[in-house]
């Protein structure tokens, strides 16, 4: 397993080797001593699952606030997703930037989200399963999201707003200018 900044360093790709035969193959998908080396050290306490039945559909953006903010590492377990983390931490020097990366089943490649960022992603294909840990409980009080297409942030999207198939809770997300200081 390997862990690979990205433009943002505090956010990883986490690459799992996979060891094939004509069996298929074996992955190594979370291993506590290579991720702290790799700089994420932070204790998981719940998995969460996801299903989309259809492609375009968005979850997110979303986070929780102190102290119940959660660092996730995604992963998808069928079909693909545009996953995007934005940084709303106010003293960071790539506050309000964000990455955006394509994970995908066949791959096995993971996204480490630090507390602090916003979280969210697009299905790129029908019937997409998506399982991630996090490293705070939910709390309905401290969960927080910010409008997915906000322009400000100029995230390419892969899907139009007419198209994208969201949760009211997402519709009615505020923007990001309207958020304040949340970290």
């Amino acid at each position: 397993m390997r862990v690979i900044e990205t433009e943002i360093a505090a956010v990883k790709r986490v690459v799992p080797n996979r060891f094939g035969d004509d069996r298929g193959w074996f992955s190594e998908t979370f291993r506590v001593d290579t991720l702290a080396a790799g700089g994420i050290d932070v204790p998981f306490v719940q998995d969460n699952q996801s299903f989309s039945a259809q492609a375009g559909t968005v979850r997110g953006l979303h986070f929780q606030l102190a102290p119940a903010a959660q660092a996730k590492l995604v992963r998808v377990l069928a079909g693909s997703i545009l996953d995007v983390a934005v940084d709303l931490r106010r003293d960071s020097p790539t506050f309000a930037r964000h990455v955006a990366v394509t994970l995908d089943a066949k791959g096995g490649e993971q996204l480490y989200v630090p507390a602090g960022f916003a979280h969210g992603f697009c299905t790129l294909e029908p019937d997409t399963m998506v399982a991630y840990k996090v490293s705070a409980y939910y709390s309905a009080a401290h969960d927080r999201n910010l409008i997915w297409n906000d322009p400000d942030l100029a995230i390419a999207w892969p899907v139009d707003e007419a198209a994208a198939v969201l949760s009211d809770k997402d519709r009615a997300a505020p923007r990001f200018a309207d958020l304040g200081t949340v970290f």
